[in-house]
């Protein structure tokens, strides 16, 4: 099991170092983790594909939106 905040930590700290294009792609991986309710719990299984500990986790869906932001392209990107 991990913790699924230190994977948003991750891509956070990929957009900060200018590796973009790959924080983009762990976001996008780590998007397709959420239940049909788009909710986060504490623990993700990355071998059995199953979310574990505390559900809903407040913690893991505020790092999906700093996730989210750090990730996104910049406005001079998509003007």
């Amino acid at each position: 099991m991990a913790f699924i905040i230190c994977t948003f930590w991750l891509i956070e700290a990929l957009a900060t170092a200018g590796r973009r294009k790959e924080a983009r792609r762990m976001f996008d991986e780590i998007h397709g983790a959420l239940s049909p309710l788009g909710l986060l719990s504490e623990d993700y299984d990355p071998v059995r594909l199953r979310m574990g500990g505390n559900f809903t986790q407040t913690y893991s869906h505020l790092g999906l939106i700093h996730a989210a932001f750090s990730a996104s392209p910049t406005w001079t990107e998509v003007l």
